[in-house]
């Protein structure tokens, strides 16, 4: 695996999605790393089985694959490629270090790299109000975010919480309650809470 030759981007590309530890729209790689992955580079990682590429609609969905993880994780002890100028130089440093991190943790890649739960919930939240800071109900949310499992997004929100300028409110009439919105409730404080506002940045 480590005589594989790839560019500084599909590398680059490779350890974006080993920290997304999800799968990534192009908008959304594009979005966190300024980078995409497309044409020839994505056909290059997908030929040698690094990333798996799916297509949604008219676009793509990439995933790093197990062995996508298995070069990752062979990359941290690697030398800086030649002619990689000094991005690669302070990426492989970076790399190095988090090497003696898992090394001297007796940790993995999976231990410190998983999906930011929370990152996903703002942004599913502010696509479904279109930035209006409007309430959203649980339910919605959760079945918006069905990949993830009730335990992760109930401590995303918990997380969320606790951010001035989002409130996770109980619905004060009950009696438009349906019963998704009562297994979709949050119970914080011992109230059971249907609504999430992340109030709009001025």
């Amino acid at each position: 695996m480590s005589d594989v030759r790839l560019t500084l981007n599909e590398r680059c590309i490779l350890f974006v999605l080993m920290a997304e530890a999800r799968e990534v729209t192009n908008a959304e790689l594009l979005a966190v790393s300024g980078l995409k992955l497309d044409g020839s580079n994505r056909r290059h990682l997908n030929d040698l089985g690094l990333v798996a590429s799916t297509k949604v609609n008219r676009a793509f969905v990439h995933e790093l694959t197990d062995s996508g993880a298995v070069w990752c994780s062979e990359e941290l002890s690697a030398e800086r490629p030649e002619r990689s100028g000094s991005t690669g130089g302070a990426l492989y440093c970076v790399l190095a270090g988090l090497r003696r991190h898992l090394d001297d943790t007796d940790q993995a890649l999976a231990d410190i790299f998983h999906p930011d739960v929370a990152r996903q919930v703002e942004a599913a939240y502010a696509e479904m109000t279109r930035g209006q800071g409007a309430a959203l109900r649980l339910a919605l949310l959760r079945e918006r975010l069905s990949e993830f499992p009730r335990g992760e997004l109930d401590h995303a929100l918990e997380l969320l919480a606790r951010r001035e300028g989002v409130h996770i409110r109980a619905e004060s009439d009950q009696k438009t309650l349906t019963e998704a919105d009562r297994e979709a409730a949050l119970v914080l404080g011992g109230t059971p809470r249907h609504l999430l506002l992340i109030e709009a940045r001025s």
